[in-house]
């Protein structure tokens, strides 16, 4: 077939061309006439058409290719020019399609640049006939042009380049926007893929290439973020899950969408933000989350490792000039480098750094600097890695330490042994102790690797090893540390130091000890060992420590011992907990292997004290562990061994703090984890915690707006969960209580509302039961009866009657109590805190009311009937309404006020004790007195002695370390005042509350963020009660006044003016004020030495880095002060939008950012106040007159630039704050926008300039929408149509048309897709035709008469922008899907 169509082809046009003899002979001098030529073609084409009409479908692009062969393989000029014109004629006519010919001709080998005239005739071809082709056609041809333009040398005579310009001007009528061949959208794409940013175009195509991207810039700058290489987050502040800090891991620069010629800051590497980031500690997770690391998949990161190496170099410029720090102070650079160790443990262990590779950098960044004054802590950090990791790896990797030391140890002489009662002396032994274990490794890998002790360390190597001949090893100093450090991997040594560390704490060897409880004792060991040892301890000398720790609690729990474990050993291992760096022996596997062994064992007494260890003595485990150990705590709950008083109420009252402790950004990404089943995260019979989780989820969709703008929880993760306690534990809500609730909460409780049961029935069903208590005779009767499974819990109501009308309890009520066991019990609490409300409602009052009180409290302390927490918890948790709900708080207030027991409790605990465990030494000493003074009784002891006749009693306790009424209170007491706070009517009551009990808020683990949740979820209840929120803020803080250092919370100016009660003359701060709280915030993010804050140790603080305290603690200030929110949030966007002398012009950015990340971690009526800043700047007349000022809207727009000239505008300070506030806020707050847009903007946007400057404001966030909220993202891309509208109705003239439309592809190819294409559509038909014709490529249709809209379109002013006067020279990182490879389906609108 092939051959068959080349001959045919060959005999129609070999006939054309064939030329006589005398023509050849003398070439060039026969002419043919006009109408000879044309006779010629249409003869040629004739033929050809003829055949072409036969020829089946496939085959048409071969026989193309043929023709632009066989005109190639001509040498006559003559020739070629003819069969040029047949191709130029066979198109015109509509015979061959356009873009086949065009892609035949420019694919052709032998279009060279040389061969001149074939060059011109091509591209003038191309240039004649490429209007026919299709968009898509015509992105192919510009790639293939650029390609081929290419080749051409840079250096070409000076005759020929008047016929290569050929190809210039068919680019040059590609790119003509007013020609409008293709979206310049995909043109753009297709040259910045040829020349990214900072490489230039062939110099054929000079300045024709430069302007068109710079005609770019105006569309880049829409879609950046105002300043935002300068924006840094608060690492584990609710923003960090969001994709506004992701970077790409090779390069470390924002992924950008587009390829669009951005500023060139934007191209950078970020490292500042990784730096700062990786200076936080507590960072690893954001650190991974931003750079795309998973610690399944080994894989290396260089940009991550110069960081690292960065940030040892400066800990050593730090040490150089910071004084030489005392380990019990904690200096900067003692928490930067304890911080360093724990980064670089975790980093090299998940591979995703390479220690050799790290030490030769840091050799190599050291060399000839000076820095040795921090080298001991530099080897003190590489000594964690070493000894637990050289026995699994090579010695080679280890070997470039020994290069180090020779650059950092240059003395010639010995170094002297240091003072070792002092914790920095393992730090000085440090590189000593690599040498040991570097040697060891020689040794024992038969390496013929001999490394002799460096003359310098000789003396420490031989204090070491006189240290461990010797026969006693005392505590007193830090010896034991330095051998455990030395010889962690010398199987021979190591047993002696650490046997001493061990047996101080087992306890094996001493008397037993009493805990608190009836015959309840332990080993008799109860000094932990200090956290100071512990630090001084290398990290594989703190692993063989916990492992032997937990190996001995799962011995003892197999062995059903009898004895306790040592308090010493309890605390012990509870400060092992905090070190991250150990987290897979620590906390991982406390969780996943101890408990579920001790479970297994049934050593309950085990389990207990380990529920206990994680209630009091945990700091920041991670979230996925916390859920995990709640949903451990579900099962166990169901197991009929637990069901036993003491171990029960201790499960409730630890999976209560779980619950009650979840950060707000916390719960949706663990809750969504269970979403397949539910149930496993949720009790199955106690209302009071599956009550406490709703709770939470309510504050925790309130403070991160995960709600706004919705009305529904369908479709979200909260639903099944709901769904799941509704099926569990039905039950309603009070309405002040409901109201708190974001809206879609609220609708789901109104729907599933559970029908009451009238008080009047429980009153009547109380009587009916305590008749046949009187009635029946037989005693196993009576006890089967009333404790029975399935028979009505009102128990505790009839032990009530009886109090009430005789005075006692006989022995038959004690052991009915007995028998109903505690998991049954509770159900019997829950009505008994019913029927109390009806009877209090009843009571007449006087006499009768305080016997009601009496009884009540001798059921509780005299009795131990029931436990003072779990009755309170479960009246706080009812659901009385009005007048009922005011008497069941003021029986809340008598159980805790009336009597003295609970307050001398209090009193006595807050005096004695301090909340910094992990400081002291005495805790068992001081605990044991606590409960000889105040014994705990949870077995009843108190009926069993009061019955007739008294019943002796001996209930087996299980060992308790660390808790008390008061400590297991106090996640009652969070829930307890917030309940009060939903009741106008009891305010004072919750004030008499907090003076009296507010001292325990000294042993609140999380204060600030109590304050903070408390503050920002009842903000509109507090609104207008500035009084109440004083006295709430007050009582807290002064609870923690003894044990902070002065300044670490509350500024100065506030405990001045702001905490004094003036009725009359509420204080109104100044502008200075509000500068100075952000002052504080910007100076702590900055790492400003000293800081704001006082230093502290961070792995025991609320907070785990210094930013997150500062800005909680700011936020609680700003919420606290008795001025409304607007006010408040009005005056913060001041603080950089007015003239400040106390806010720097160099450092503005990063007062946006401090602004930023407050406000948006404020109520909304804080943040809803910058909606209003963006309304009166769009109404202003910079935007609104379009004769005003003769300025180019978009460098107006370019904050940074117009800063740095002092030519800035109120309009672009106020997109550059909107851009940080934005930047830092949930996807719930920026889910607003699209009403905003709609209902506030769009009515008043009328200009050119109103719409560039609305594009501005909401272009960067598309991404985020795309990636969050889709629906929200089709709403912004419609309304931004509907804008450009108003807009091209309301302006005659139009000047930046381009610009518009470059923004408006992009948000079609990099976002929208065809998703709004039906909406969109509609309004493109009514612009004007030049707007009609360049938008053509969006609606796909054929409608548009647009050689109509051409013409009309060629009389039309030009409307390419003017380039900005500066070109950025970055290469391009972008890697978003381009227009180039797009997937929507396009059909060809014809010309």
């Amino acid at each position: 077939m092939a051959l068959s169509m080349e001959t045919q082809l060959q005999s129609i046009f070999e006939d054309v061309v064939k030329t006589e003899m005398i023509e050849e002979a003398f070439a060039g001098m026969f002419m043919d006439t006009r109408e000879d030529e044309r006779t010629k073609l249409i003869s040629c084409l004739g033929a050809f058409r003829q055949y072409w009409g036969t020829l089946p479908q496939d085959s048409h692009e071969q026989c193309v290719q043929w023709i632009v062969r066989f005109t190639h393989s001509q040498h006559s000029p003559k020739r070629i020019s003819f069969l040029y014109d047949c191709l130029a004629m066979a198109v015109e006519t509509s015979l061959l399609p356009p873009r086949m010919v065009c892609v035949a001709l420019i694919s052709s080998d032998s279009l060279e640049w040389e061969r001149t005239q074939l060059w011109v005739l091509t591209f003038n071809l191309i240039r004649k006939i490429i209007g026919g082709v299709d968009y898509k056609g015509v992105r192919d041809l510009l790639k293939a042009v650029l390609d081929k333009i290419q080749t051409i040398p840079i250096t070409v005579s000076s005759a020929i380049v008047q016929q290569l310009l050929a190809a210039r001007q068919v680019v040059e009528y590609i790119l003509d926007r007013n020609a409008c061949l293709l979206p310049a959208y995909f043109a753009i794409t297709e040259i910045r893929k040829l020349y990214p940013e900072g490489q230039l175009s062939h110099w054929i195509l000079g300045s024709l290439i430069a302007n068109f991207v710079d005609s770019f810039r105006p569309t880049a700058r829409i879609n950046s973020i105002c300043g935002r290489c300068s924006l840094l987050p608060v690492v584990n502040n609710s923003g960090v899950i969001c994709n506004s800090w992701k970077l790409d891991p090779t390069t470390l620069r924002f992924p950008l969408k587009g390829m669009l010629p951005f500023d060139k800051d934007l191209f950078e590497p970020q490292t500042g933000l990784l730096r700062y980031v990786l200076e936080q500690p507590y960072s690893r997770e954001m650190v991974c989350n931003m750079l795309g690391l998973n610690k399944q998949h080994k894989q290396r990161c260089p940009a991550l490792e110069d960081q690292l190496v960065d940030l040892v170099v400066y800990a050593m410029e730090r040490s150089e000039t910071e004084e030489p720090f005392d380990a019990y102070v904690g200096g900067t650079s003692q928490l930067l480098w304890q911080h360093l160790s724990s980064q670089l443990i975790f980093f090299v262990l998940f591979q995703f750094a390479s220690f050799p590779h790290m030490v030769l950098s840091l050799h190599q960044k050291l060399a000839g600097r000076g820095l040795i004054k921090g080298r001991d802590h530099l080897m003190w950090v590489l000594l964690q890695f070493i000894s637990g990791s050289i026995q699994k790896n090579a010695l080679a990797d280890f070997l470039p330490v020994m290069k180090l030391f020779d650059l950092l140890y240059p003395e010639k002489e010995c170094i002297p042994v240091p003072d070792i009662s002092k914790p920095q002396s393992t730090h000085s032994f440090a590189m000593t102790c690599i040498w040991i274990h570097l040697n060891r490794k020689a040794q024992s890998g038969k390496s013929k690797l001999q490394i002799p002790i460096p003359h310098s360390l000789k003396l420490h190597h031989e204090f070491l090893q006189q240290s461990l001949r010797s026969n006693t090893l005392g505590m007193s100093d830090y010896k034991i540390a330095l051998l455990c450090n030395a010889y962690s991997t010398n199987a021979e040594c190591f047993p002696l130091p650490m046997g001493v560390l061990v047996e101080t704490i087992y306890g094996n060897n001493s008397k037993e000890i009493e805990l608190p409880g009836i015959k309840c004792m332990a080993s008799g060991s109860v000094t932990p060992l200090p956290m100071n040892l512990l630090d001084s301890l290398t990290v594989h000398a703190k692993m063989s420590l916990i492992h032997s720790i937990a190996t001995k609690v799962i011995k003892l729990a197999n062995a059903k011992s009898s004895n306790a474990l040592a308090p010493a050993l309890v605390e012990t291992y509870s400060r092992l907990l905090v070190y991250m760096e150990i987290e897979s022996l620590g906390i991982k596997g406390f969780i996943s292997q101890l408990l579920p062994n001790v479970f297994k064992a049934h050593a309950w007494g085990i389990l207990h004290t380990l529920l206990e260890m994680f209630s009091y003595r945990m700091h920041h485990v991670q979230p996925h562990y916390r859920v995990q150990l709640l949903s451990h705590l579900h099962s166990l709950a169901a197991v009929p061994l637990t069901n036993q008083n003491q171990l029960h109420l201790c499960v409730e009252s630890t999976a209560l703090r779980l619950i009650t402790a979840l950060g707000s950004s916390e719960v949706q990404p663990q809750f969504t984890r269970f979403l397949n089943d539910p149930k496993t995260v949720l009790s199955a019979e106690s209302e009071e915690l599956n009550r406490a989780l709703i709770l939470t989820l309510a504050r925790a969709t309130h403070v991160t707006d995960f709600f706004t703008g919705s009305d529904s929880i369908h479709g979200t993760w909260c639903k099944d969960i709901l769904q799941t306690i509704m099926n569990f534990t039905p039950h309603n809500w009070a309405s002040h209580t409901l109201s708190c609730f974001p809206a879609p909460l609220q609708a789901f409780f109104k729907q599933n509302n559970v029908p009451h049961e009238p008080r009047f029935n429980l009153k009547k069903n109380v009587e009916e039961e305590y008749r046949k208590w009187k009635s029946m005779a037989n005693e196993n009767d009576i006890i089967t009866h009333f404790s029975m499974q399935g028979s009505p819990p009102l128990f505790l109501c009839l032990l009530w009657k009886m109090l009430l009308e005789t005075d006692h309890i006989n022995q038959m009520g004690f052991r009915v109590l007995d028998r109903i066991g505690a998991r049954a019990l509770v159900a019997h609490v829950r009505t008994f805190a019913d029927f109390l409300v009806y009877e209090f409602s009843t009571s007449a009052g006087g006499q009768q009311l305080n016997k009601c009180i009496e009884i009540l409290n001798d059921m509780v302390w005299k009795f131990n009937i029931v436990t003072l927490d779990r009755l309170i918890l479960c009246l706080a948790m009812r659901s009385h309404d009005g007048n009922e709900a005011q008497v069941c708080y003021f029986i809340i207030q008598l159980l805790l006020l009336k009597p003295n027991d609970f307050r001398n409790r209090v009193s006595e605990f807050v005096k004695e004790n301090s909340p910094e465990h992990w400081l002291q030494s005495d805790w068992h000493n001081k605990h044991m007195t606590y409960h000889k003074k105040f014994p705990e009784k949870l077995y009843f002891e108190g009926l069993a002695d009061e019955v007739n006749p008294p019943m002796q009693l001996e209930p087996e306790y299980m060992p308790i370390y660390f808790g008390n009424v008061c400590l297991r209170f106090l996640p009652v007491f969070d829930i307890v005042i917030h309940r009060f706070l939903e009741l106008l009517p009891v305010s004072k009551s919750l004030e008499t509350l907090l003076d009296h009990l507010g001292g325990l808020y000294k042993f609140h683990d999380r204060p600030v963020t109590y304050l903070y949740n408390t503050l920002h979820y009842y903000e509109l209840h507090l609104r207008d009660r500035s009084n109440l929120k004083r006295k709430l803020v007050h009582a807290i803080m002064s609870a923690l006044k003894d044990n902070r250092a002065p300044g670490w919370c509350l500024s100065e100016t506030y405990m001045k003016f702001g905490m004094n009660p003036r009725e009359d003359n509420v204080w109104v701060p100044d502008d200075t004020y509000y500068c100075k709280l952000i002052g504080r915030l910007v100076d702590t993010m900055a790492g400003k030495s000293p800081g704001p804050f006082p230093n502290c140790d961070w792995r025991f603080n609320e907070f785990p880095n210094p930013a997150a305290h500062a800005l909680h603690v700011t936020c609680v200030e700003l919420m606290a002060l008795a001025v409304p929110g607007n006010d408040v949030g009005n005056a913060l966007l001041n603080v950089a939008l007015k003239s400040q002398p106390l806010v720097p012009r160099e450092n503005i950015t990063a007062w946006m950012n401090a602004i930023g990340l407050v406000i948006t971690a404020l109520p909304e009526p804080y943040w809803i106040v910058l909606h209003d800043r963006i309304l009166s700047v769009i109404s202003s007349p910079a935007l609104t007159s379009e004769t005003a000022w003769a300025g180019y809207p978009f460098a107006l727009l370019d904050f940074t630039s117009c800063h740095q000239s002092y030519s800035e505008m109120n309009c672009s300070y106020v997109l550059a704050l909107a851009h940080a506030v934005w930047h830092h806020s949930s996807i719930g707050q920026l889910s607003l926008i699209p009403k905003f847009l709609s209902e506030a903007l769009k009515p008043i946007v009328q200009t050119e300039f109103q719409l560039l400057y609305v594009y501005h404001l909401v272009g960067p966030f598309l991404q985020r929408f795309q990636q969050e909220r889709t629906r929200c993202m089709l709403e912004i891309g419609v309304a931004f149509y509907e804008m450009l509208q108003a807009v091209d109705q309301h302006c005659h003239h139009l000047s930046y048309m381009d610009p518009i439309c470059d923004f408006l592809y992009h948000i079609k190819y990099m976002y929208t897709g065809d998703s709004v294409k039906e909406q969109v559509e509609k309004i493109i038909m009514t612009l004007r035709p030049a707007m009609k014709l360049r938008l053509r490529f969006i609606t796909h249709s054929s409608k548009i008469e647009t050689s109509s809209s051409a013409s009309a379109s060629a009389s039309a002013p030009t409307s390419s922008a003017a380039p900005l006067p500066h070109t950025s020279s970055m290469p391009s990182s972008s890697a978003a899907s381009s227009p180039s490879s797009t997937q929507h389906a396009h059909t060809h609108a014809p010309m």
